[in-house]
């Protein structure tokens, strides 16, 4: 069948996975739009003749999503509604002979760092003095900010560096440029990421300058919250939480993925710490920033865990009572250590001890919630829905932790990206509800 074209130059790019690869997207489509063409992202219209999907790789839930996602539109392509195809990101990076090989209605096939490639085959240049701009997907008030890519890390299960390479820092003199402009564009609250955000400055300075890169972010005027994700606890870089208690724009929050606690599981996973060096790196973090709001992810069914080690991971999450925390079950990725292991934990077990681990959470979460009936704290709204202004405090990431909820009403207005003092009311088990002040 001969392809109709229906809009020269529309291109609808999709993304899936994390929000590292939501920023490769977004400087994807910054790039296209200096070249002038059309873009989208995740389009409810199917007015785009050119799809570039940008896929995850990282766990089998993930890798199935994507490949669907590409059968999706390799099937409008069969029927006559796409021009091209193309696809990117991850699972491109790390499986790209076999999806050759299996999707062939693909156009091309490019990994994590083909950017420049990606848009030579669309006919488009490669502007390099766009570093750092790009087309935001989130609402303009808040932005994932990537400081680094890829990782030096050896963990047993994880595929990230056959993917996306060795840790390489970026500039701070480009970060403190690229925050700038995004606060001069209506961004208040910039979300810190990298595979491992602790590591940052020994690539490219030869010692860690996180702290430092804190400092000069918090300095830039009208950024209103500075947001830490993925740290490693290993060599912790605890100069960063000094800046964070004296910083006022430097929120309270800390996402350190943990992963196991008995030394059987850290030992296996190859995490470089032991449960007594991780249990004081806990106490420190409280001691040093008073009322931060601590997450952390877990794995359930490593290759090796017995049930011992999970008793174990159960007392400590009951015990360290983490403020937001999630799980995962283990997933058996191809050319990683653990894949050398064999995977001896059934599949229901793992998910069983999953479930286990989320229904102590639970509880422990809506205890903290309902420590603070009565509290005031300042929101940052995000959105209206169902009759409410939803917001977060200093102590929730979007997407994945608790959110406050205030009720519309008659004369009051908080449009996205409006702080106001809010007095919350009531409690739930993920959730705040609170009136305003």
């Amino acid at each position: 069948m001969k392809v109709r074209t229906l809009k020269q130059n529309k291109v609808n790019v999709v993304t899936l996975g994390c929000s590292k690869n939501l920023v490769d997207s977004e400087v994807l489509m910054g790039q296209l739009r200096a070249n002038d063409f059309a873009v989208t992202h995740e389009a409810k219209r199917p007015d785009a003749n050119i799809v570039i999907v940008n896929t995850c790789g990282f766990i089998d839930n993930a890798k199935q999503e994507s490949i669907d996602t590409i059968l999706r539109y390799a099937d409008e392509k069969e029927a006559g509604r796409l021009d091209k195809l193309y696809v990117t990101g991850c699972l491109s990076q790390r499986y790209k002979d076999e999806l050759e090989a299996e999707i062939p209605q693909v156009d091309a096939y490019f990994g994590t760092l083909e950017l420049p490639q990606l848009l030579k085959v669309l006919n488009a240049d490669y502007k390099k003095e766009l570093l750092g701009e790009r087309l935001l997907t989130t609402p303009r008030h808040y932005a994932y900010f990537k400081i680094a890519e890829g990782c030096n890390r050896p963990c047993s299960f994880c595929a990230i560096p056959l993917m996306r390479g060795q840790h390489v820092d970026r500039p701070m003199e480009d970060l403190v440029r690229e925050a700038t402009r995004l606060v001069s564009l209506g961004t208040k609250e910039l979300i810190l990421i990298a595979q491992d955000l602790t590591y940052y400055g020994l690539q490219a300075y030869g010692e860690r300058r996180l702290p430092e890169l804190l400092t000069r972010l918090a300095d830039v005027p009208g950024l209103d919250w500075i947001r830490l994700q993925y740290a490693y606890p290993s060599q912790f870089p605890l100069a960063a939480l000094d800046v964070m208690r004296e910083r006022p724009n430097v929120c309270r929050y800390l996402d350190m993925p943990l992963q196991h606690i008995s030394d059987n599981m850290l030992k296996t996973m190859r995490r470089g710490i032991t449960r007594r060096r991780t249990e004081e790196l806990v106490e420190t973090i409280r001691a040093r920033v008073p009322g931060i709001a601590l997450r952390t992810t877990l794995i359930a069914g490593h290759p090796g865990e017995t049930d011992r080690d999970f008793e174990e991971l159960c007392e400590f999450v009951q015990n360290a009572r983490f403020e937001r925390l999630g799980i995962f079950t283990y997933s058996h990725e191809e050319n990683t250590h653990a894949h050398t292991l064999p995977d001896d934990v059934p599949a229901d077990v793992k998910q069983a001890r999953a479930d286990r681990i989320m229904e102590i959470q639970q509880q422990i979460s809506l205890e903290h919630n309902e420590a603070r009936i009565g509290q005031t704290h300042n929101v940052l709204f995000d959105r209206f829905e169902g009759g409410y202004y939803v917001g977060r405090t200093e102590f929730d990431s979007p997407e994945v932790d608790n959110e406050v909820l205030v009720l519309a009403q008659s004369g009051v207005h908080l449009p996205a990206g409006s702080f106001a003092q809010v007095r919350v009311t009531s409690a739930s088990d993920f959730d705040l509800y609170g009136e305003l002040v």
